[in-house]
């Protein structure tokens, strides 16, 4: 019996620089995480709960999601489908990171699937697009985000009064700057600005016509459909184009 070979190992090196690369936002992490762990503690969760929620769970929106509806009677399957409709942005995220999962063995790629964050996403997904593989960011940034989201919740169910509200102080921007800025770093054609054109005015059309955080995945479905159909030509082998100038 043949056993799979899988050409892309993780370099334990890229992990410990994508860890410290990712480290900075992290920060802002932590001051969310202790609204949670508040709020967490506010609706009746032992601070245990909070942090095992934080640890085993972590999806900043869905937590506080599933915390808002919590209470002495709790709607099972309302609940499974608010934070199903918040996370299923990452089928999409998964799916755009697949040419590079593919070549990782099935344990490790659903692990790393584990830590999938906007943040590490938007980087991982950036330097594809540029001709480099990077899923060491998954594991080296999303253990960050991971710990610093777990420690925020443990400061936030024991010292929550400190930070009440992180929007107050415009940290609600820090993430969506960071994944702007991302965007922005790409590449740039015809095909990409249409598909950020119609991206956008596909978001904001779900936003303010469509069921609360659909907005994400129809903007997403709408860029992809730009990029499946709109198809980059691919540039002419090095041997063809030798051809055609000895041809001349």
């Amino acid at each position: 019996m043949s056993v799979a070979s899988y050409s892309y190992q993780l370099q334990p090196a890229r992990v410990r620089v994508e860890f410290f690369r990712l480290l900075p936002i992290s920060l802002f992490v932590v001051a969310f995480g202790a609204a949670f762990g508040l709020a967490a503690t506010q609706k009746g969760l032992e601070p245990l709960q909070a942090v095992l929620m934080s640890a085993t769970v972590f999806a900043g929106a869905s937590q506080f999601a599933a915390v808002d509806m919590w209470g002495t009677e709790v709607s099972v399957l309302p609940m499974i489908a608010v934070v199903f409709a918040i996370n299923s942005r990452h089928l999409l995220m998964g799916a755009s990171l697949y040419p590079m999962l593919k070549d990782v063995s099935p344990g490790k790629r659903y692990g790393l699937l584990l830590l999938l964050t906007d943040a590490n996403w938007a980087v991982s997904a950036q330097e594809y697009q540029s001709g480099r593989r990077n899923l060491e960011v998954i594991l080296g940034g999303g253990l960050a985000l991971w710990l610093a989201w777990i420690i925020g919740t443990g400061l936030g169910v024991y010292f929550g009064g400190l930070l009440q509200d992180p929007k107050s102080l415009g940290l609600d921007m820090v993430l969506g700057c960071f994944l702007l800025a991302m965007a922005l770093g790409g590449k740039k054609s015809p095909r990409v600005l249409v598909a950020w054109t119609v991206t956008a005015l596909a978001s904001l059309a779900a936003w303010k016509w469509l069921p609360a955080n659909t907005h994400v995945v129809v903007g997403a479905l709408a860029g992809g459909a730009i990029g499946f159909f709109w198809l980059e030509r691919k540039p002419a082998p090095a041997s063809d184009a030798e051809d055609s100038t000895h041809d001349r």
